[in-house]
């Protein structure tokens, strides 16, 4: 497979599966141009090189119908003005209209393709649909990590069709990032694990148990862990189904060697609210109150092994860090990442909002711009999007 580095792409039409799944508001305004501005260094490459550029997306869950709400063309000004490029506007992503556009298109030029999912074949992984993508170009670039895990027309399929297929820099950027704390952690190797539910990070909790030396447990899912050691958690988030599987959790971790912690002090609400009754408590949160952050006590700790650290992976929030008086174990061992000398991989979703709010994005080795796609990557699984550009 060709490096997209080292590859020249004088006089070739690339198509490049980008993620453009943007936050667009009432007016249709893009809230937060975040993966545009990350794709556009795969985008400059190919114009710089003298190559043309299609470019494929999905943006929202259209599920098979075009719908104006759901259109790439609200995407297209903003583009243009970041590339510096009139980016023309196909009127769907398949078809003898698009052809004939993509056969039109001269080099230095870019297009871009109506909203993928207009088609149920997008998801369904279809194989006509995804010839019919392929036949618009000449190189298959893809640059879409959000949903590299995913086995669509255009992060997957497409692939087959090509000679010339390679990750673009964005997807290389978390091959690599991701892939080195799979593969090749430098020790100590410390793993922040948070968010609401046990359930939704199990796989990946056994998965980092095996590689890592010391998890830091945040979020709701810390108290079905409390739980499971006999605590009382009073009105705290709570997964009784999965008490039996965190203890297990714990045994594993322990047989391991695995340094595994969880708060030692918390801030009990006596409702979910950012103007509740607020007592900094221990392990055992009072009845009629819930846990919503973890207290200073365990912000201290917590940072103290991540100042340890040479490398860190953060998934989740320690608290409802969205209301500000429940923010601060968050933003605290958001601080402590950034004040470390680790190698910082920032795993998608809540936590890469709370990075970004905390101003501290730039202190960061790698954000990832997958929430799916970094958890299942760093469970080890072989994303079929990056399968089919470098293998």
């Amino acid at each position: 497979m060709p490096a997209i580095d080292t590859y020249n792409f004088s006089g070739k039409k690339a198509i490049i599966r980008v993620d453009f799944n943007v936050p667009l508001n009432d007016k249709f305004e893009i809230t937060d141009d975040t993966r545009i501005v990350a794709a556009l260094p795969t985008i400059k490459k190919v114009l710089a090189d003298g190559g043309a550029v299609i470019l494929m997306s999905h943006l929202g869950r259209p599920k098979g119908e075009a719908q104006d709400k759901f259109s790439l063309k609200h995407v297209v000004a903003h583009l243009s003005t970041k590339l510096g490029v009139d980016v023309k506007m196909a009127p769907d992503c398949v078809g003898a209209e698009v052809k004939a556009m993509a056969d039109d298109l001269k080099m230095g030029e870019v297009m871009l393709l109506e909203n993928l999912r207009f088609h149920n074949e997008e998801t369904d992984g279809d194989e006509a649909f995804s010839k019919e993508l392929a036949d618009l170009a000449d190189v298959y670039v893809n640059d879409a990590f959000g949903t590299a895990h995913r086995a669509h027309a255009s992060t997957t399929i497409i692939a087959q069709y090509f000679e010339d297929k390679m990750a673009g820099f964005l997807l290389d950027k978390e091959i690599k990032f991701l892939g080195g704390a799979v593969a090749n952690p430098v020790k100590p190797f410390v793993a922040i694990v948070g968010g609401a539910k046990v359930s939704g990070k199990l796989e990946v909790l056994k998965s980092l148990i095996e590689k890592v030396d010391t998890i830091l447990i945040g979020g709701g899912m810390a108290y079905t862990f409390l739980k499971a050691q006999g605590h009382s958690i009073g009105g705290s988030l709570v997964e009784d189904d999965l008490i039996e599987t965190a203890k297990q959790i714990l045994v594993d971790a322990e047989a391991k060697g695995v340094n595994f912690m969880l708060p030692v002090d918390n801030l009990a609400a006596d409702k979910f609210a950012d103007d509740a009754d607020i007592q900094v408590v221990g392990v055992e949160i009072p009845e009629g109150r819930m846990a919503l952050d973890v207290g200073p006590k365990t912000v201290e700790a917590y940072s103290a092994e991540i100042a340890k650290a040479k490398t860190v992976v953060w998934n989740g929030p320690m608290g409802c860090f969205e209301m500000p008086n429940f923010s601060k174990g968050t933003f605290g061992v958001c601080e402590a990442v950034a004040a470390s000398d680790a190698i910082s991989i920032i795993g998608g979703g809540d936590s890469v909002a709370a990075v970004n709010q905390s101003g501290l994005a730039d202190k960061m080795s790698h954000i990832s711009t997958g929430g799916g796609a970094s958890l299942e990557y760093l469970e080890g699984k072989v994303l079929p999007g990056v399968k089919a550009v470098t293998e």
